[in-house]
């Protein structure tokens, strides 16, 4: 499970390595860029129901901590995902990495979330 210690906040955001170091890859490129968005995700389980959402701006700290010291192999597949979602008015919408497309019969526009847990 990777963190992320954003700002000055007290609560440090967890989430999974893997999908950690594809949002890094994302976050990464977009703030190189000077380029201001955000990012959202449910709550898990064990919290009170909802969805946080941050604002991430170049001028804000920020530190990424993995907790397998190996990096992960990336997708570019879910990398362009993220990085699509990062480009809309909504921001980045954590969605899991193998997304299944529904078949052209059956209309589903609901997103698909990871869970992360957040202390």
């Amino acid at each position: 499970m990777g963190t992320i210690y954003y700002g000055g906040s007290a609560t440090p955001i967890h989430i999974d390595d893997r999908t950690l170091a594809h949002l890094k890859v994302v976050i990464a490129t977009k703030l190189r860029r000077d380029e201001s968005f955000t990012v959202s995700w449910p709550h898990p389980e064990d919290q009170p129901r909802g969805r946080s959402t941050i604002w991430l701006h170049s001028s804000i700290p920020m530190r990424f901590v993995f907790d397998n010291p190996e990096p992960e192999d990336l997708s570019r597949e879910w990398i362009d995902k993220l990085s699509l979602s990062a480009n809309s008015s909504g921001g980045i919408l954590l969605v899991a990495e193998n997304v299944e497309e529904p078949p052209d019969d059956v209309s589903d526009d609901s997103p698909q979330v990871v869970d992360i847990a957040t202390r």
